[in-house]
């Protein structure tokens, strides 16, 4: 199932491909389809080489008039094709498989109706078990689909939906959509959704003066929670943002936006029909952040019609590119042209957070990662690909200046348009329009790993005024490259009202391990010094003592957004490296969140509060610290404002972290409605959370649970049911869901996500402790039977993370240890895993 970068570079130099017709039969049962590939290309005469078809039987291979022996040629992943001409045409048959994995052709059926939704995801290689096809993105071609299919469903791709026609003498129950050829583009964003999905049509202008059709489509039994007008509107925007930025017009003839259901990820770049996870169709009230999140993500697939599929990465290596990209124009479009303008502090402590995390890891890599084949770019959709890329990219455009970073960019796109290109290319149009030398920018940054530390240091008189500023870098042994950095500091004081403000605010690049900031000498010390204020840099910051000081007391009362969110980033960052005691970072998150009003601010920081409190305080004071959080969630959650943001957030986390049997009894009380706050709609799905939370402490089972599906029998509802029968504390209850995730391979993605999410709640941890062993004598099976996402979920999911132990980490140690280089994606992943357990001791020892 693999493919090498050289296997990849050799048959691009071999091949010219022209054109692909597809031919698809959905009409033939549960298993399988029938998928018909004629293929036109031009080679190197004589020569061999092979095309990618993941295939359950191949029925008919035919190269130039010429059968072949599919027993000979074929062998269910790759079909050889020896002695090419000059032309050729290829003609392939054959079976595929619908899966259940979220990878290449899903299929799904609606418990509410019973009917099936298909949905294709390509990305990275699963278009070949779609049809017969060069699996690489410089392959670039035509694709024109014909599918038959059940004549009520609707049938969507990259072009228009044509009308359909009948199809064979069945009485009209099947027909046949043909559509018009695709532009030319990479097979990993191709796309087919099928199924009756229903839709809400409407258009747009482009810059170039063209009509748009626009459509969102969903489930029919979702329909009704569908807000198609906020996801147009976004969309308008968005698309007159890019036009503008770009200087390009919106590059394909239709632009579908499609919610399907059990995705793997957020959305999907296919051009023209682009697919997202379907829990983005909202049942009832979610967090403010959550619909900021579904804004982004709508402006980050959008960004790369133009970047990812209109100009494309010749290999996987500059998947960052695409990503990074797209990850920061949609930042940018949000704060500059939605409503969404706090879109930079939501960046700075989810983005930002998630790539300081990631290149923290033993397994952190350069931004350009060396990519040998398609397991190294499986398990690189990470921190450092999206969020560090982005993060980069933002420093980058501080230092050559936005405008002359937009007018690189329009270059690019003028002459690189319908082609592959690598990085290189950006960076000659970015210097050519900013006048910079970016060589040795692109070696410092996008070469090396690792994330660097600055600190002020400064010197005052007796009378508080400044007389000597620098700062200071470092950077960890293992990566340790000093990097240039474009920044801000910024002093903050007190004003007549009480609130923190920015009185003084200097940019300047910082380089070396010292530099001496002349300009902030003979200015009075502030309350506060920031480094890194309005967030222009890459790198983890730390406060002075007497700033550190006033951000304890006083971090409520930053008047803006973003300065509160860095300060507040720099006590995480120091509480996970073991610098702080994890139990100040609870204290300091428990007597400030009621006073923030970024809901993605708040969002993020009850995560780091439940992480802190899981893997970081001692494991003695684990349990009162998470019992006195609790009892403080349920406080803030009674003072909020009724029916806010913040009203449902807090008490979403009381429910979660409830334990003892009085927080139990106001869970109980919340879920049967006797004592509900004023405001706060206890919808289906917090219900389902209220329900689990219960589950969890042991104060509902079996019987509550199927309850509560016959009241929500929807997919939604299974799988919440799924995850709350998989954290029933018992140890019956965790062999069956392990036995479900591990010893069978039926699951269905979203299903297996879910007992995964289930089955390692738990106040009591012994009841994972008799999976340890099992787990480690079983991924190395798992990896090697089950896709890709399917095993990576295992892996990473059943890992035994909350056993923060030297056991789990010599069980670690000697699973690696036999397991060598056999499996280097595989390897990673569990040393991604064993180095939570490393930092959560290390933390756990500095809060003694």
């Amino acid at each position: 199932m693999n493919l090498t970068r050289d296997e990849a570079r050799t048959r691009a130099d071999l091949l010219t491909v022209h054109s692909y017709e597809v031919t698809l039969d959905l009409t033939r049962g549960e298993r399988v389809f029938r998928s018909t590939t004629v293929v036109s290309f031009d080679a190197r005469q004589g020569a061999s080489t092979f095309i990618d078809a993941v295939t359950d039987t191949v029925h008919r291979v035919e190269l130039n008039g010429v059968a072949l022996d599919p027993t000979e040629v074929a062998d269910g992943v790759r079909i050889q094709l020896p002695v090419l001409a000059a032309s050729n045409v290829l003609v392939v048959e054959a079976d595929m498989l619908y899966m259940n994995t979220g990878e290449g052709l899903h299929r799904f059926t609606d418990p509410v109706d019973g009917e099936v939704y298909l949905y294709t995801q390509f990305e990275v290689p699963d278009s070949r078990r779609v049809f017969t096809v060069f699996e690489q993105p410089d392959l670039k071609s035509t694709f024109r689909f014909s599918v038959t299919a059940p004549s009520h469903w609707d049938v969507i791709s990259n072009t228009a939906t044509p009308e359909p026609v009948q199809a064979g003498s069945d009485g009209g129950a099947a027909s046949t959509w043909s559509f018009d050829p695709t532009p030319i583009m990479s097979s990993y964003v191709t796309a087919l959704i099928a199924g009756p999905y229903q839709s809400v049509r409407s258009e747009l202008t482009s810059s170039d003066g063209r009509t748009i059709p626009l459509g969102v489509f969903a489930r029919k039994s979702l329909m009704q929670y569908l807000d198609a007008e906020n996801i147009f509107a976004l969309t308008r925007q968005g698309f007159a943002f890019y036009e503008e930025q770009f200087g390009a017009p919106y590059p394909f003839a239709k632009y579908d936006q499609l919610f399907v259901p059990e995705f793997n990820a957020g959305a999907m770049e296919n051009a023209g029909a682009v697919t997202f996870v379907e829990t983005y169709v909202f049942r009832g009230r979610v967090p403010d952040a959550t619909v900021e999140r579904r804004a982004i993500t709508i402006l980050h697939e959008l960004a790369h019609m133009w970047f990812g599929d209109l100009v494309t990465m010749r290999w996987w290596n500059d998947l960052w590119l695409n990503e990074s990209f797209a990850e920061f124009m949609s930042t940018l479009a949000a704060a500059e042209a939605t409503e969404f303008e706090q879109a930079w502090t939501t960046f700075a402590i989810l983005e930002k957070g998630w790539a300081y995390r990631q290149d923290q890891l033993p397994s952190t890599h350069p931004i350009v990662a060396r990519i040998n084949d398609l397991e190294d770019v499986q398990v690189n959709f990470d921190g450092i690909t999206y969020a560090k890329g982005a993060s980069v990219l933002k420093q980058l455009v501080a230092w050559v200046g936005q405008d002359e970073f937009m007018q690189g960019v329009r270059q690019y796109f003028a002459k690189h348009s319908w082609k592959n290109t690598e990085l290189v290319d950006l960076l000659s149009e970015l210097e050519a329009a900013s006048g910079r030398d970016l060589k040795a920018w692109s070696a410092l940054w996008l070469e090396t790993a690792g994330v660097n530390t600055l600190r002020p240091e400064f010197t005052t008189d007796d009378n508080g005024t400044i007389t000597s500023f620098a700062i200071l870098q470092s950077a960890v042994e293992a990566f340790p490259t000093i990097r240039p950095h474009r920044l801000a500091v910024g002093f903050y004081d007190h004003d007549d009202d009480g609130a923190l403000v920015r009185v003084h605010r200097l940019e300047l690049d910082v380089d070396g391990e010292r530099t001496e900031v002349a300009d902030l000498v003979g200015h009075r010390q502030p309350a506060l010094v920031l480094l890194n204020d309005d967030d222009l840099a890459y790198a983890k910051i730390r406060l002075d003592p007497a700033s550190l000081r006033t951000s304890v007391r006083h971090v409520r009362d930053f008047r803006d957004s973003l300065p509160r969110t860095l300060v507040l980033a720099s006590a995480w960052d120091a509480a996970r490296d073991g610098e702080t005691p994890a139990r100040d970072y609870v204290e300091l998150v428990l007597q400030n969140i009621g006073a923030e009003s970024d809901s993605s601010v708040v969002l993020v920081l009850l995560r780091q509060l439940a992480s802190t409190l899981a893997f970081y305080v001692t494991p003695e004071d684990r349990e009162p610290m998470g019992d006195a959080a609790a009892d403080s969630l349920l406080e803030l959650a009674l003072a909020a404002e009724a029916g806010s943001d913040a009203q449902l957030q807090f008490t979403k986390a009381f429910s979660a972290h409830a334990r003892t049997a009085p927080q139990l009894d106001t869970v109980a009380a919340l879920l049967s409605g006797e004592d509900v706050p004023e405001g706060l709609a206890v919808d289906q799905d917090l219900r389902w959370e209220l329900l689990t939370s219960l589950v969890v402490g042991g104060r509902a089972g079996e019987q509550e649970i199927d309850a509560e599906l016959a009241k929500d029998s929807t997919a939604t509802g299974e799988l919440a049911a799924a995850a709350a029968r998989a954290a029933v504390p018992t140890p019956e209850a965790k062999e069956a869901a392990w036995a479900a995730l591990v010893d069978s391979a039926d699951l269905p993605n979203a299903a297996q996500r879910s007992m995964i999410g289930g089955f390692t709640r738990v106040h009591d941890r012994s009841l994972l402790e008799p999976f340890v062993a099992r787990y480690f004598a079983s991924i190395q099976d798992v990896w090697a039977t089950r896709t890709h996402e399917i095993a990576q979920q295992i892996v990473v999911g059943l890992y035994p993370s909350l056993l923060t132990t030297q056991d789990t980490l010599d069980r670690t140690d000697a699973f690696l240890a036999a397991l060598g280089e056999e499996s280097p994606s595989l390897r990673r992943l569990v040393l991604e895993s064993r180095d939570g357990v490393v930092r959560a001791l290390k933390a756990q020892a500095a809060d003694r």
